[in-house]
């Protein structure tokens, strides 16, 4: 069997409600989150999932994306900070309007960036490096991270460059299956919120 990497949002959070960029200030969970995070575990421990037998599970350390983790009943996984989400810099808290006050009315993340914090080169190689662990046995992999890092992760899995996450959207405690189609990095499932309806 080829290595499949299913990818997990983390549930809502203030700011993934207004709108503002989390970047690494670790803001908790909701009472909606918690509920959203449920509800995608029970999901995942009916069929045709039944639990996701045999699965290495890895978590962004954030409280949000570790605790979407645990609420959806895979207790025991591995913080590890390659799946933490971009490093937003002088730009963390704020929403795109506010963003586009300081840096222009054209400005656009994926094209531009961020000032201070990481580059978009620099999360795509840190997707690569998720990719690369994700495809070096055969065994499925379970992620739960944060939108813009699974974005990059989904664009790198199917070979683009990390600004091609700008055409994938990802909402809060949504599942994502990258897998493959006769031999070539493909999309199973994206942002998937049946359990949500």
């Amino acid at each position: 069997m080829a290595a499949r990497i299913l990818l997990v949002r983390h549930g809502q959070t203030e700011w993934s409600t207004t709108g503002q960029h989390t970047g690494r200030t670790d803001i908790p969970l909701l009472d909606e989150g918690r509920r959203m995070a449920k509800l995608l575990g029970e999901r995942l421990h009916r069929a045709p999932w039944n639990g996701l037998p045999g699965v290495e599970v890895r978590t962004s350390p954030l409280s949000r994306a570790s605790e979407t983790c645990t609420l959806a009943g895979f207790d025991g996984a591995r913080g590890w900070d390659a799946l933490m989400e971009w490093d937003y810099g002088d730009y963390e808290g704020l929403t795109s309007e506010q963003i586009r006050e300081r840096a222009g009315e054209d400005w656009f993340i994926w094209r531009d960036g961020v000032t201070g914090g990481e580059t978009l080169a620099e999360v795509g190689e840190r997707a690569d490096e998720v990719v690369s662990w994700a495809r070096s046995a055969d065994r499925d992999v379970l992620v739960f991270a944060h939108g813009h890092i699974l974005r990059v992760l989904g664009a790198r899995w199917l070979g683009y460059a990390p600004s091609f996450a700008a055409r994938l959207k990802l909402d809060p405690a949504s599942l994502s299956i990258l897998g493959w189609a006769y031999g070539d990095p493909a999309v199973e499932r994206w942002n998937d919120t049946g359990h949500l309806d």
